[in-house]
């Protein structure tokens, strides 16, 4: 019998991402069984599994490992839940993501990122994850609303209206903050009451922009 082993920087990726505190075994199982490689440029492929953000198409960017497995943690997914993506950019995090839950919509402005991920995604096989050209500042109604909400490029502030999108419960999550230098990591749950808000760690992401992209 052969026994295949990963190698070892896939090892270490999984030993980093325990030493900065990332506990929750379902999140360290689907950052294991996710292909990070898949996801990056064929120029990176090296470094697919260093903890660090790695350029992609359309200016954008693949955020860094600890950061999408912070995220993602944060969120406290179960099974049955929805969650609304704002950021497909190559699809890593949604993919990530549909390990954990019922059902990822995602939203991309960037028709090149949009396509890409979508064919990337239905490759390996991820098909409770809906890619949408679109614009993350205007959810399509029809989408209906959401358990968990997840934003991937820095916003200024959190627009009401995609606050209104939670279900009574729900988690949303956004790096809130000036689009040049840094942002705060903000994790905002919907009560009975309102919305309670709570900042959580210092992060760099790409702006995130109204609208359709024009162009790429």
């Amino acid at each position: 019998m052969t026994v295949t082993q990963d190698p070892p920087e896939k090892m270490m990726f999984q030993l980093t991402l325990r030493r900065r505190g990332i506990s929750d075994q379902a999140v360290l199982r689907a950052m294991d069984e996710v292909p990070r490689e898949v996801f990056v440029e064929a120029r990176d492929r090296a470094d697919a599994y260093r903890d660090s953000a790695l350029a992609i198409a359309c200016g954008q960017t693949i955020s860094q490992p600890f950061v999408v497995a912070y995220m993602t943690e944060r969120l406290q997914l179960q099974k049955d839940h929805r969650v609304l993506e704002i950021g497909t950019g190559s699809g890593y995090q949604a993919a990530i993501l549909s390990r954990l839950c019922k059902h990822v919509l995602t939203i991309e402005r960037y028709r090149t990122l949009a396509d890409s991920a979508r064919k990337r995604l239905e490759k390996l096989g991820y098909y409770n994850i809906e890619v949408l050209l679109g614009d993350g500042f205007d959810v399509p109604v029809g989408a209906g609303d959401f358990d968990r909400i997840i934003v991937t490029a820095a916003m200024e502030q959190i627009p009401d209206k995609l606050l209104q999108r939670l279900e009574p419960g729900g988690v949303l999550i956004a790096p809130v903050g000036p689009h040049q230098g840094t942002q705060t990591l903000v994790r905002v749950v919907r009560t009975e009451a309102g919305f309670e808000r709570k900042e959580l760690v210092d992060v760099r992401f790409v702006p995130a922009l109204p609208g359709i992209a024009r162009e790429l």
